[in-house]
């Protein structure tokens, strides 16, 4: 196995939303007793309910931590070493 060592490299951080990952996931925590809804995927209306419903049942645990988790991705930039040998091991065989 060969090792090398790559000084200087452009890399690309964005979004890494696919068929297996949610673009966002939504869930609050109640800052008065530390309840938390359920996490949902791309969808904060069920967050919002259970929020509501919280107060409903809670009449003084009015305030909530919001949290909306999205994921990322690094990849290999133009120039980049690593773009060809991912591209390579992505390509059917021939």
């Amino acid at each position: 196995m060969t090792r090398s060592l790559i000084t200087a490299a452009e890399w690309t951080l964005g979004s890494d939303a696919g068929d297996d990952i949610p673009e966002v996931v939504h869930s609050v925590v109640c800052l008065s007793c530390g309840a938390a809804s359920a996490a949902e995927d791309n969808d904060r209306l069920p967050v919002e309910v259970w929020a509501l419903k919280h107060t409903g049942l809670n009449p003084d645990h009015r305030r909530f931590t919001a949290r909306a988790e999205t994921f990322w991705a690094v990849t290999p930039a133009e120039g980049n070493p690593y773009r060809e040998k991912d591209a390579q091991s992505t390509r059917a065989p021939g």
